[in-house]
Order: C-alpha cells, then sequence, then structure tokens
C-alpha cells in the first residue's frame, strides 16, 4: 500500500480576504478618519452590523445541527420513514424538514445521499427545498426578525412547504433519472472529523455569504434614493419579482436571510415573503451546489421551475395571509 502526500498548496480563502479587508478597514480609517463620521457611514454600519449580529447566533447553530444530522444521522432512518409509494413520499420528506433543521447548504450533499440510497428523486428534491426554510431554528429566526408579527413566521412555512411538494410532485410528472449525474461519494476517515469538517467550512462558507447579505441590504437602505425604492415598492408585481431576484443575487443562508428581509421595509409583506421562500430554494450558491451534486443538466432544469413555483407559492398564501 502507498501511502498518498497529502497537498500542502495553499490558496487564499475567505479567511485570509477577510483578514485583509480588516486590516484595509484599519489602514483606511487612519487616512480617511472623517470620513467614517459621516452620518451616512454611521447609519450604514449600524444597519450592517445589527443585521449581522442578529443573524450569526443562529447561522452557527444551524451549521451546527446540519453538520450533525449529516454525519451522525443514518441514511437508513430516512428509508425506513418515508412511504414507499412516491405520491405519499413526497410531502412525508418535506415535512422532515420541520424536525431536522439545517440549512441549504447542508440540504444538498444530504439529498444527493438519499438518491444514493435509493429513495425516489422526487422525495429527496422535497426534502432539499423543504428542510432549509421550515426547520425550527429558521422559523425561530423568522420570529425574532419579525417580531409581533406571527403571520410571516406561519406565511413562510406554508409557502416553502407548498413549493416543495410541489416541486416534488412535479418531478414525478416530468422529471426524468438521466438529468441526475451523482459524483463519487467520499468517506471521511473519522465521524468527529467529518462532522467539525463540514460545520467549520459551512459556518465559513455561509458567513461570508451572510456578509455580502449584510453590505447589500446596509447599502439599499442608506444609498439607494428613497423614491426609487418606493416607485418599485409601490408596484405589487414589481416587487415581488424585484425581491425574489434580490435573494438569488444575495445567496444569504436561510437561517439569517429573514433579518435582511425585516430591514426592507420600503416593501410589501408579500414581496419580503417572496425573498423569504424564493432564497432557500434558488440562489447562486445552490445553484452551484446542484451542478457540483446532481449534474449540470439537472439544474438547469430545476432551478428555473423551482423560481416559478417559488414566487407563485409566496404570492398565493401572501394573498390569503394579507
Amino acid at each position: 500500500m502507498t501511502a498518498t502526500v497529502p497537498d500542502v498548496r495553499r490558496t487564499i480563502g475567505s479567511v485570509e480576504v477577510l483578514a485583509g479587508l480588516l486590516l484595509l478597514v484599519l489602514v483606511v480609517r487612519g487616512v480617511f478618519g472623517e470620513v467614517f463620521l459621516t452620518p451616512v457611514v454611521q447609519t450604514w454600519a449600524t444597519v450592517f452590523v445589527s443585521i449581522v449580529l442578529q443573524a450569526l447566533p443562529f447561522l452557527a447553530f444551524g451549521v451546527a445541527l446540519s453538520a450533525a444530522i449529516a454525519v451522525f444521522v443514518p441514511r437508513s432512518f430516512f428509508v425506513k420513514a418515508l412511504p414507499r409509494k412516491p405520491v405519499l413520499a413526497v410531502p412525508a420528506a418535506a415535512a422532515t424538514g420541520l424536525v431536522l433543521p439545517g440549512c441549504e447548504c447542508g440540504s444538498v450533499p444530504v439529498a444527493g445521499a438519499l438518491v444514493r440510497k435509493g429513495i425516489t428523486p422526487a422525495a429527496a428534491l422535497a426534502f432539499l427545498l423543504s428542510a432549509p426554510a421550515v426547520n425550527p431554528v429558521v422559523l425561530a429566526a423568522t420570529a425574532i426578525a419579525f417580531p409581533g408579527e406571527p403571520g410571516m413566521v406561519a406565511a413562510r412555512a406554508i409557502a416553502s412547504f407548498v413549493a416543495s411538494v410541489a416541486m416534488g410532485w412535479l418531478w414525478l410528472r416530468w422529471g426524468r433519472t438521466d438529468w441526475i449525474r451523482l459524483p463519487e461519494h467520499v468517506h471521511g476517515d473519522t465521524k468527529w472529523r467529518a462532522f467539525f469538517g463540514a460545520a467549520g467550512h459551512d459556518l465559513v462558507h455561509a458567513g461570508g455569504f451572510l456578509v455580502v447579505g449584510g453590505v447589500a441590504a446596509a447599502t439599499i437602505n442608506v444609498l439607494v434614493p428613497g423614491r426609487w425604492l418606493q416607485a418599485l415598492a409601490d408596484n405589487a408585481w414589481l416587487s415581488v419579482l424585484a425581491l425574489a431576484l434580490l435573494a438569488v443575487l444575495l445567496s444569504i443562508c436561510s437561517e439569517a436571510d429573514a433579518f435582511v428581509a425585516a430591514s426592507l421595509t420600503q416593501f410589501s409583506t408579500t414581496a419580503r415573503l417572496a425573498f423569504l421562500v424564493v432564497g432557500p430554494m434558488v440562489d447562486l450558491k445552490l445553484f452551484a451546489m446542484q451542478v457540483g451534486t446532481f449534474g449540470r443538466r439537472f439544474a438547469l432544469r430545476f432551478a428555473p421551475v423551482t423560481f416559478v413555483v417559488a414566487v407563485a407559492s409566496a404570492v398565493a398564501v401572501g394573498a390569503v395571509f394579507w
């Protein structure tokens, strides 16, 4: 047996980039100290810090639970828990998201593992879409981000569940197994190393997207003229579409997106609901992960349809609640 030599080459990752940005801020602050004292910059910093600090505990807790489920929960559990009939397995798989916390970063590999185990892809895909949106951590974060608005929590759970089940049933009707190409599954040497590796990777990865989302939300609230946002928000259909597309572009982890949505007060409640429903199901990082897990042919078909179904579900549920 020949021993493999570990690759010791270093690449610049998110930690190095963050350290560089912090050093740059310290240097720039010394040169342009007066700029940091202006009301606009201070307001921007207040909005940004409040979003990140509120969301960070839920993000850390969510990725830890996601890693624990992916590593320690046997795959046979899902096989035994789901009904044999695919049409019933889809809502059952979507419902497991209510009791199995996890962010979208963890749901994609778990769904791939379920397909490898022989579970119908429709049920695995329903779980993939449902788990990041209706799990207890995300709903608790939503309740804190929208205090005194229990309707937002219920609407998010219902709209996300409906969209997940609808996509599973659509796959049963029109999906094709040859669209899915799963890569070889690689096992870790120990479960604990796999757990800490997965949790650490997801925390750094998702934390980076949270920072980007916080920067974007703070910038929108401070720098974009209020009359522009108000003009967009006053149009019911454009506001929904705008925030749905914003959710795709920002790619914020589902444990943190409610705090960003809550800050977009110019927009209607239904538009912000669309932001919360679309984000955990369709965004740039999810599309990349789906390409890597299921293949490009799958992702190019699945993501656009999911976007349409998620927006339609949010609008329909929003019309009932508000």
